[in-house]
C-alpha cells in the first residue's frame, strides 16, 4: 500500500464506529468511511472539539451538522500546491488528501521529461491532478461532466498560482470527448482517469464502473502519443481489486510500447498511531 503521510494541513486524528476524526488545516470534521468497521476509540477525548459531522441518513444521503463556528471554505497546502475545501453534499469537502501519493508519482514522471507532456485527465472533479501536473510544467486538459467542479478546479489552479499555465477547461461527458479528440487527432503522453462507480455525463450520459471502465481505456489508446508517459486508473468502485485495473492496461497498452505495470491500494495514516485507513484502488502504467 501507497501510504500519503507527507501531509502538514491534513490529518485524521482517530478513527472508529464507521467514521473518521479528521483535521484540515484548523478546521476538525467527522465524516462516515464504510471502511472503519471497528468500535475501540484510540483517542476519545480528540472528539469532543468538532466543528461539524457529517450524519448519514437512513433513507440516503444525508447532512452537515455544525457545533462550532467555521469557514464557509477554507485553503490547505500540500507541499506547493493550495487547494480549496468545502463541505457539501453526501460527505465530501473537494479533496481526496491520499491521492497526494499519485500527485507525487506524477509530478517527478513528468519533471525527469525534458520535454512538453501533454496529460489528459479525465473524470478530473476539483483538479487534485491537474494542479499538480501544471506544477510539474505539463499542459494539461481537464475532463468532467459536472460544471461545479470544473469551476472549482479552476479555483484550486489559481490558488496555486498557476493560471498561466496551458489548461484546457472540459465541461462533458469524457467518453463523447475523447472520441471528439480521437477525430481531431490530438494526442496525450499521459491520461488519468478516476472514474465513478456510477455517474451521469452531462446530458445525462449513464456511465457504470464495471461495464465500462475497459471500454473507455480502449478508447483511450486511440488519443496516447507514440511516446507516451504513464497512464493512470485510480478507483474507489467496492469490490474491484487493483490486479483488474493493471489487468485491464496490460489488455490495451500497445505490445511494442516498453514500460511497467504497477497496481495496488492507496491509504492514509493515522496521527499517533501504527493504523492505517484504506483509501482505494490504482492500476498505472509507466514509461
Amino acid at each position: 500500500m501507497k501510504i500519503a503521510d507527507e501531509w502538514k494541513d491534513y490529518e485524521i486524528l482517530d478513527m472508529a464506529n464507521g467514521e473518521k476524526l479528521e483535521k484540515w488545516k484548523d478546521v476538525i470534521l467527522v465524516r462516515p468511511d464504510p471502511q472503519i468497521i471497528w468500535n475501540k476509540k484510540s483517542f476519545p477525548h480528540k472528539w469532543k472539539d468538532v466543528n461539524a459531522t457529517y450524519n448519514r441518513s437512513k433513507t440516503g444521503g444525508g447532512s452537515w451538522e455544525y457545533n462550532k463556528k467555521m469557514p464557509d471554505s477554507w485553503k490547505i497546502n500540500y507541499k506547493d500546491l493550495t487547494f480549496n475545501i468545502k463541505p457539501m453534499g453526501f460527505k465530501h469537502t473537494g479533496l481526496f488528501p491520499e491521492q497526494a501519493v499519485n500527485w507525487d508519482w506524477m509530478i517527478d514522471k513528468i519533471k525527469k521529461e525534458k520535454r512538453e507532456i501533454k496529460v489528459l485527465n479525465l473524470f478530473a472533479y476539483t483538479g487534485g491532478a491537474t494542479v499538480a501536473c501544471l506544477y510539474a510544467g505539463a499542459s494539461v486538459c481537464h475532463v468532467d461532466s459536472s460544471k461545479g467542479m470544473v469551476a472549482w478546479a479552476k479555483e484550486n489552479v489559481v490558488s496555486s498560482g498557476l493560471e498561466k499555465r496551458p489548461v484546457r477547461y472540459i465541461v462533458d461527458d469524457v467518453v463523447k470527448f475523447v472520441n471528439r479528440e480521437i477525430r481531431r487527432g490530438n494526442k496525450y503522453d499521459a491520461i488519468i482517469m478516476d472514474p465513478p462507480s456510477y455517474g451521469r455525463g452531462a446530458n445525462g450520459e449513464v456511465w457504470q464502473f464495471e461495464e465500462n471502465i475497459y471500454d473507455l481505456v480502449n478508447l483511450c489508446m486511440q488519443v496516447l502519443s507514440k511516446d507516451p508517459l504513464f497512464f493512470l486508473i485510480n478507483s474507489y468502485t467496492t469490490g474491484i481489486s487493483s490486479k483488474v485495473l493493471e489487468n485491464i492496461l496490460k489488455l490495451n497498452i500497445p505490445v511494442n510500447v516498453k514500460g511497467k505495470f504497477e497496481a495496488g491500494e492507496i491509504g492514509l495514516p493515522m496521527s499517533k498511531s501504527s493504523l492505517v485507513l484504506p483509501c482505494g484502488i490504482y492500476g498505472r502504467w509507466e514509461k
